[in-house]
């Protein structure tokens, strides 16, 4: 079997702008996430926003079986032109992964067809995320939760269509609690949004968030491949 082909984009402003997040990704976050599911056996690139069209040329797109996507400050600045390619692309059967404040991109957004706005406070608390769904594939080896020290919390009421499966819960030490792990489909492609992961914390280190990352990378990567089939691909036959 082919390893399934993971590109992983990143901004990548706070690390190149920020000390103290810096002293924490030094080399990006989208750089400690590849390492981090490095042993699950993906075929993994990178990209980010300074290179040209983002990394994501139709190219790029059309050899990735999953994308997964960090973005904070500069959702505005992402090009309408790569965001229509990747809608296109989920449509067809690749597999997206949404994480964090990636709720508020453009192509999360229009997927979604919401605001998907939420409660936030920058507070670092303790979360504990809940698994909701210990049968899915996407919790496979996590146990009842994840427990998290510091992170930021989010908080309800978060505007996104109702899940098609509800994954995780959080319940954060300053009361509040989200609807952290959602799955949705749009076409042929599968989405999994996923809070964890304000860039001021070592989220992305942790071993569990980790595995859930690579669990749904291998759920959400489409068997449709890249573009849909369409009437009976099976050999006539006469009787």
């Amino acid at each position: 079997m082919e390893p399934v082909r993971v590109t992983i984009w990143n901004e990548f402003i706070h690390e190149r702008t920020d000390p103290k997040i810096a002293s924490v990704y030094p080399h990006g976050i989208h750089h400690t996430i590849a390492q981090g599911i490095a042993e699950y056996g993906f075929q993994i690139r990178t990209a980010t926003l300074e290179e040209q069209e983002h990394g994501l040329s139709e190219k790029v797109l059309n050899s990735t079986d999953v994308l997964i996507w960090w973005g904070h400050l500069a959702h505005d600045q992402v090009s309408e032109e790569v965001v229509t390619r990747i809608q296109r692309r989920v449509l067809q059967g690749m597999g997206l992964i949404v994480l964090h404040s990636g709720h508020r991109s453009k192509i999360f957004q229009r997927l979604m067809g919401t605001t998907c706005d939420l409660k936030w406070r920058e507070d670092a608390k303790r979360e504990l995320l809940w698994v909701v769904n210990p049968a899915h594939p996407i919790t496979q080896g996590i146990g009842e939760y994840i427990d998290l020290k510091p992170e930021e919390m989010y908080g309800e009421f978060f505007d996104i269509p109702a899940p098609e499966e509800l994954i995780f819960i959080s319940w954060f030490e300053g009361g509040e609690v989200f609807r952290s792990g959602c799955t949705y489909t749009r076409g042929l492609g599968k989405i999994f949004y996923f809070r964890p992961g304000h860039e001021a914390y070592p989220t992305y280190y942790h071993k569990q968030v980790l595995r859930v990352i690579a669990n749904s990378v291998r759920w959400v990567a489409s068997a449709h491949g890249a573009a849909p089939t369409f009437g009976n691909t099976a050999p006539f036959v006469r009787f």
